[in-house]
């Protein structure tokens, strides 16, 4: 190795294994405003030197760095911690020093306590660091310390910050054109606060195509009336940046966002990057699509699916600099008429550059703009996408239906929880899953308290709350009579809405309820019940549900010395409103077909 080409020696301080970090620092981690950072280091140097060490942290637009003291905690192991209070890029780094009166003093003591008589040569040395004329032992062992020299610093790692809504919130999705479009929506405003609800979804509300326009139930050629899918966005009434008259004006949209506001409850909208025949842009920018050498288009597919009614954009196309300037101005649009918060279907069928640019791009200047990715895929492409920006994930919770797959499952997202942050939608328009088929009502309050208490971040679509579960054939996951194709007349009154509402109330009241990581599972002796604690500070909460939607289960639910409880404890069941008394070690539980325990430790 060839010797250094500077002008000084290089730093000899270690600064190892630094913490937090994604990918070697290459993504930053995520964390929403007034959290933590939990900052670790490996930090040592040769020699016996006394070393000191902070964190130095850096707010979003801003270039002053503050800093905050890293402490030796053992074998070179030193930590320490910042909270971020505003959402955005975050930058911070470790930074160590020796302190040269600190190292003077402690050898100093040393010989001093060993006996050593003649320290003449020593309080010389002493003098001229602290810039005495003369030094007594005692005026050397009582100068302050806290001299910097030989510094050195570990790389800049980020911190991506988002409000709570990005890691704590419950979702209500609902087609506008089945509740009276935005003015039917905006009268309900009131019942969705009372029952809880933070973000009401709406599918696309652009106007939609008439060529190649689905019919009931995916039929390929529509009837008169029917009002087509909303995901085939574009027609002569304008595309991405327009809605549909039939669910109302752009004034009265933006009325209802700020209504809803309001009310604690944000309106998001779909983010779909795909075009009916009759969007615009295919006759504005044809070279945005790509065409088959005999000159058509293809539509899209995934199959065994077809969408014959859209057609997606060219992403390598020569003049994708000015398709990925089209695609942020809408979402930019959006922003400046009060939208915040952005589901976006099939993002791992877009490049990842693309979003990492995007996200950047929009978040720049907006800060609280939150993107959930629709990505159902492999979970490197799950995960990456996480890390260039997107703030939650649908995940595959839909499918995991047994003890086993709910351990593992849980298991995978507590892996990714630097990087990545789940929203367990219980159901949605295209996924009807076969436990929902059969398990009738138990079923659906299964799923509901199991995604409402493991998961910070849940959805419903409407529809569940009516333990809507009819497929359109056997075997399928999609519903009969979908709401994707045709207009239904909703209603905010299904008999499932009392457990939300409890579900919701009790989510807002207890911080344990609220983050993902704070999970202990637990022992039942019995693979059809499912039990956890979840702990934040003295906030303690046991979830017991029984998986079986068909018959009562018994067993236990076990919890150990380690989780701190006392012996006997109080414990409140948020969902009957009654009280038991439990104990550390084994306790016993008989539930009926898909009921649950939600209980707040009594302290």
């Amino acid at each position: 190795m060839p010797v250094p080409k500077t002008t000084s020696p290089p730093p000899r301080i270690q600064i190892l294994e630094v913490t937090p970090q994604v990918d070697c620092g290459r993504f930053p981690v995520k964390r929403t405003v007034g959290d933590r950072v939990d900052v670790h280091a490996r930090i040592f140097r040769d020699g016996h030197d006394v070393l000191g060490a902070a964190v130095r942290y850096r707010p979003p637009g801003t270039t002053r760095w503050l800093e905050l003291p890293l402490g030796p905690v053992g074998n070179d192991h030193w930590e320490g911690v910042f909270v971020v209070d505003r959402p955005g890029r975050w930058s911070f780094r470790a930074d160590a020093w020796v302190d040269r009166v600190a190292t003077f003093q402690d050898e100093l003591r040393r010989k001093v306590e060993a006996g050593q008589e003649d320290l003449s040569g020593e309080l010389s040395e002493g003098a001229v660091l602290l810039g005495r004329e003369t030094l007594t032992v005692e005026d050397a062992l009582t100068a302050p310390a806290g001299d910097r020299s030989g510094a050195a610093s570990s790389l800049v790692y980020c911190v991506d910050v988002d409000r709570q809504l990005a890691r704590f919130g419950a979702w209500y999705e609902l087609f506008p054109r089945s509740w009276g479009g935005f003015e039917g929506v905006r009268a309900l405003l009131p019942e969705f606060a009372e029952l809880g609800f933070d973000v009401l979804y709406f599918p696309p509300v652009h106007p939609i195509g008439h060529t190649n326009r689905k019919g009931r139930n995916n039929a390929l050629v529509a009837g008169p009336g029917d009002p087509g899918s909303p995901w085939a966005i574009g027609s002569e009434e304008g595309g991405h940046e327009a809605i549909h008259p039939e669910l109302g004006t752009v004034r009265e949209f933006e009325r209802l966002v700020a209504e809803a506001r309001e009310h604690g409850i944000e309106i998001a909208i779909d983010f779909a990057i795909q075009c009916s025949p009759d969007h615009p842009w295919l006759a504005e920018h044809p070279e945005w699509f790509y065409r088959r050498p005999d000159g058509t288009l293809k539509y899209a597919e995934n199959p065994p699916k077809r969408y014959q009614d859209i057609y997606n954009v060219n992403f390598d196309c020569e003049d994708w600099k000015e398709l990925w300037s089209a695609l942020r101005d809408v979402v930019l649009l959006w922003v400046e008429r009060g939208v915040t918060v952005f589901r976006v279907d099939n993002p791992h069928t877009k490049p990842v550059p693309f979003w990492e640019w995007l996200i950047a791009e929009v978040r720049r200047d907006h800060p609280d703009v939150i993107f959930l990715a629709e990505a159902f895929t492999r979970p490197a492409m799950m995960t990456t996408l996480a890390k260039a920006g997107f703030a939650q994930s649908y995940t595959y919770f839909t499918w995991k239906n047994t003890r086993w797959e709910l351990l593992e499952f849980m298991g995978q997202l507590l892996d990714w929880s630097q990087c990545y942050r789940p929203n367990m939608f219980v159901n949605t328009p295209d996924i009807l899953h076969e436990y929902l088929q059969r398990g009738g009502p138990p079923a659906f309050e299964a799923r509901l308290v199991l995604a409402a208490t493991l998961s910070p971040s849940y959805g419903i679509y409407s529809g569940y709350e009516h333990f809507e579960n009819v497929p359109v054939r056997e075997g399928s996951e999609e519903y009969l009579d979908s709401e994707k194709y045709e207009v239904k007349e909703r209603r905010l009154d299904g008999p499932l809405l009392p457990l939300v509402a409890t579900l919701n109330k009790a989510r807002r009241e207890h911080r344990a309820l609220q983050r993902l990581d704070d999970v202990t599972f637990l022992e039942t002796e019995n693979e059809q019940l499912f039990a956890f604690l979840k702990r934040d500070g003295a906030d303690d909460v046991i979830v017991v549900v029984n998986l079986d939607p068909a018959a009562t289960q018994r067993g236990v639910c076990i919890l150990p010395v380690s989780t701190g409880l006392p012996p006997a404890y109080r414990v409140h069941d948020l969902l009957a409103d009654v009280e038991w008394t439990w104990h550390i070690g084994r306790n016993f539980v008989e539930l009926a077909p898909g009921k649950s325990h939600v209980l707040k430790v009594v302290r």
